[in-house]
C-alpha cells in the first residue's frame, strides 16, 4: 500500500502563508530544495486543492534551461508525476498528467493508496486538513523556516488530534529544520 504524505514548508509558528498571503519567506535554498527533491522522488501522484495547484502549475511551463540543478530536478519530478486537483470552482486543468475531481472523497483516496505502486503526496493546508481529519495521512514531512509570521494560513487543522512518531530530523545551514513524523 502506498503512503499518503503531507510535505509542507511553514513558519516556526505554523503558517504556510502570512496574513497578506505571502510565503516568500519560505523559499528554500539549494540545500533544502535538494532534500525536498529527494523526498519527492517516491511520489507518483500529487493531490492538490485549487489554490495550491495554481501555485504549482508554474512547474509545467518553467523553462529549466539555465536554472540551478535543484530547480531542473524538481521540474522534472513534478512533470513526471500524476496530479489530481480537488476543486468545485476550477473549470479545467492545464497541466499534463492531471485530472480534476469536483470534491474530496476519502474513499477515493483510500482506493488510490491501495492501488498505487508509488506514494501519494497531499499539498495545501485545506486539502491536507481534510485528509488528516479522515485519517488518511501516513507521514508528515514538515520544513520549518526560521521566521515567525504571527498569523495567516495555518499548516495544520486546529480541530484534529493525531498521535505521531518522529522518524527523522535534520537541521540546515539556512536555519530551516526538517521534522519527519509517522502517524501511529
Amino acid at each position: 500500500m502506498a503512503r499518503l504524505i503531507y510535505l509542507t514548508l511553514a513558519s516556526l509558528d505554523g503558517y504556510i502563508a502570512d496574513d497578506d498571503g505571502k510565503f516568500d519567506w519560505a523559499q528554500p535554498d539549494a540545500e533544502v530544495h535538494a532534500f525536498v527533491n529527494d523526498l519527492a522522488r517516491p511520489v507518483g501522484t500529487h493531490l492538490y486543492g485549487r489554490r495550491m495547484y495554481e501555485v504549482m502549475i508554474a512547474w509545467e511551463t518553467l523553462d529549466p534551461v539555465g536554472e540551478p540543478p535543484v530547480i531542473q530536478d524538481f521540474a522534472e519530478l513534478w512533470r513526471a508525476a500524476d496530479k489530481i486537483v480537488f476543486s468545485g470552482t476550477l473549470d479545467s486543468v492545464s497541466s499534463a498528467r492531471t485530472r480534476l475531481e469536483r470534491e474530496f472523497d476519502p474513499e477515493v483516496v483510500r482506493r488510490l493508496k491501495g492501488e498505487a505502486d508509488r506514494d501519494l503526496a497531499v499539498a495545501g493546508p485545506e486539502l491536507a486538513g481534510q485528509a488528516i481529519k479522515a485519517g488518511l495521512v501516513d507521514e508528515y514531512q514538515l520544513f520549518l523556516a526560521p521566521v515567525i509570521v504571527g498569523g495567516g494560513k495555518r499548516m495544520l487543522p486546529e480541530d484534529s488530534r493525531v498521535d505521531l512518531e518522529l522518524f527523522d530530523e535534520r537541521r540546515f545551514d539556512s536555519g530551516f529544520v526538517f521534522l519527519g513524523y509517522r502517524a501511529r
